[in-house]
């Protein structure tokens, strides 16, 4: 590695702590409900909003009463994108006059944006319309992103309060999300992509001739607008089908700079959110450890996987299939943010990882996406693990386990667990499916354990709602379709209800003072209990599996064989 590359690493890393605790702590303010610095220009709309929706925001929901709100609100967004497609041929700003799409994809899509997973089996350029691309698949991206907030907050109140049976409104913390995190945050990334050079426009594509005397189609639209939000929203998704290795999405080292950051900006800065709503910065701080924690540890593994000797290639450090715009350090800190963060963006095609860095995007997709994760989704994700953390610590103790005051009893376990497994059990059992039927292998660019490796890459990205590709799998097929529609919903939802119910349930107990007997989740040995809960769990889950592929893969990469 050249050392410019390590000081890159490193003021990424101090970039992103830095910017956390600021961020964080508006965003506390925001979902309390409390005045900010843009209340006067945005409580207006805020207010507007509710008098036309008919939404009394002062008006407390049980934990059932908001998962209701959640699944409704998430079924209308999916219905929505899903006609969108369906009709976009009949409809406005459809310049290239682009057909409707086929009826499995157009539902997988709808799945895939509405969960925030914007898992994307076809070429945006060649397949969906202006119209499609931002009424449908851009109004989803903030949707999405604040319904992932809109469930942390709930379960920080129930965390927060004590004998309440309430969690807070789903609908306000909705609007309060977008409107005052999203939206301003969009905005201002926006503005300063175009200055970048990313295209926002409803022009037409232009045909132009190149040097060689050939017409070529330079596609165009209102691409800067879907990349801030897919980015800050932990989204991902390309408006063009090269996604971020697209120069019209990502021109310049300063926008790659930008929208790496972007990409875990949100989540990371949720850990001060959560320690602030919650009356403890430092357990805030102790996750926001964990997760970096886990990150730069995947982040140095593939660091030295990409920048060592490329048997295969005869090179040290190889170039084929990164950015070579911007070299492979940014392509290997972007595949590690993406993967960590529940975006799924690229810059780079993931194939050409080598297995070591593969294995690790893998990973951090395999744990639930607790690296950062999604926004608001990460936060409670990882708050399952540390329920089973403090559960393990109970045992050692001898004592009930405690978090934050409140006592952790069979119900919250049972509920965290199904959180944590739900979508482990999805990827193996589709992955085995896809394994065994012929529909499942008809798409594979290559067999063996590289083949093994892109099928499991795919399921691990759909359960997960990650949405990054590894690329060498057509998955634009009914089967995959199907399928891959499947596991993002059990995804998504396997999680959220489950941790939203965690949310009623502590809301309704008393505080309990801490004890001699209470074991400490604020300190240095509690980070390494949670680190060792989420390694072992998903080592456990995935390891025979894995063996099977990038590790066995890795053995014969070292031995200079490929597939």
């Amino acid at each position: 590695m050249h050392p410019m590359d390590v000081v890159q690493v490193i003021v990424y890393i101090a970039a992103l702590t830095v910017l956390a605790p600021l961020l964080g702590a508006y965003m506390a303010d925001v979902l309390s409900q409390k005045r900010c610095f843009l209340s006067p220009l945005l409580r207006p709309v805020e207010n507007a909003l509710y008098r036309l929706s008919g939404v009394d925001p002062e008006e407390e929901m049980t934990w059932k009463q908001y998962c209701v709100a959640l699944l409704i609100f998430s079924g209308l967004g999916m219905a929505v994108v899903f006609c969108l497609q369906l009709t976009q041929k009949i409809l406005p700003f459809n310049p290239q006059h682009l057909p409707a799409v086929s009826w499995h994809l157009a539902l997988n899509t709808a799945i895939s944006f509405m969960t925030n997973t914007n898992w994307q089996a076809y070429a945006g350029e060649t397949t969906l319309s202006y119209l499609t691309q931002f009424l449908g698949l851009t109004v989803q991206n903030f949707v999405s992103a604040a319904t992932g907030i809109a469930v942390f907050a709930a379960l920080c109140r129930g965390i927060g309060r004590r004998s309440s049976e309430t969690i807070g409104n789903f609908w306000a913390d909705c609007v309060r999300s977008t409107v005052y995190i999203l939206l301003p945050l969009s905005l201002v990334f926006a503005v300063i992509l175009v200055g970048q050079g990313v295209v926002q426009t409803l022009r037409p594509y232009v045909t132009v001739t190149t040097i060689e005397g050939q017409q070529q189609t330079i596609p165009l639209g209102p691409a800067a607008s879907q990349i801030a939000i897919k980015q800050l929203g932990t989204n991902g998704g390309g408006f063009f089908n090269a996604n971020s290795a697209h120069p019209f999405e990502n021109p310049t080292p300063l926008s790659n700079f930008l929208e790496m950051l972007a990409i875990l900006l949100v989540a990371a800065s949720m850990t001060y959110t959560f320690g602030k709503m919650v009356g403890s910065k430092r357990q805030g701080w102790i996750l926001f450890v964990s997760m970096l924690v886990l990150f730069i540890g995947g982040l140095t593994v593939s660091l030295y996987a990409e920048h060592a000797d490329n048997r295969l290639l005869g090179v040290a450090g190889s170039l084929e299939g990164k950015e070579t715009r911007f070299g492979i350090t940014n392509s290997v800190i972007w595949s590690t943010a993406t993967t960590a963060a529940s975006n799924g963006s690229i810059n780079a095609m993931h194939e050409s990882l080598s297995p070591l860095a593969a294995l690790v995007a893998m990973f951090n997709m395999m744990v639930g996406e607790v690296i950062f994760g999604g926004v608001g989704s990460g936060l409670y994700g990882m708050i399952a693990y540390v329920i089973l953390a403090v559960f393990i610590a109970g045992l050692m103790v001898g004592r009930t386990p405690e978090y934050l005051g409140k006592k952790i009893e069979s119900f919250e376990i049972k509920m965290s667990v199904i959180a944590v497994l739900a979508s482990s059990i999805v990827v193996l059992f589709s992955g085995a499916l896809a394994c065994i039927t012929p529909a499942g292998l008809a798409t594979l660019s290559t067999s063996g354990t590289h083949g093994l490796t892109e099928i499991l890459y795919a399921f691990a990205s759909a359960a997960n709602n990650n949405g990054s590709a590894f690329a060498g799998l057509n998955a634009n097929t009914p089967f995959y379709d199907l399928l891959t529609g499947a596991a993002m919903l059990i995804g998504r939802f396997s999680v959220s209800v489950p941790m939203l119910a965690v949310a009623g349930h502590l809301a309704q107990k008393k505080f309990t003072p801490p004890s001699a007997g209470t074991f400490p989740t604020d300190g240095a040995l509690f980070v390494l209990l949670l680190l060792g809960t989420i390694i072992i769990i998903g080592a456990l889950n995935f390891f025979p599996v894995l063996s099977l592929g990038p590790v066995i893969e890795h053995l014969f990469f070292i031995a200079g064989k490929g597939f």
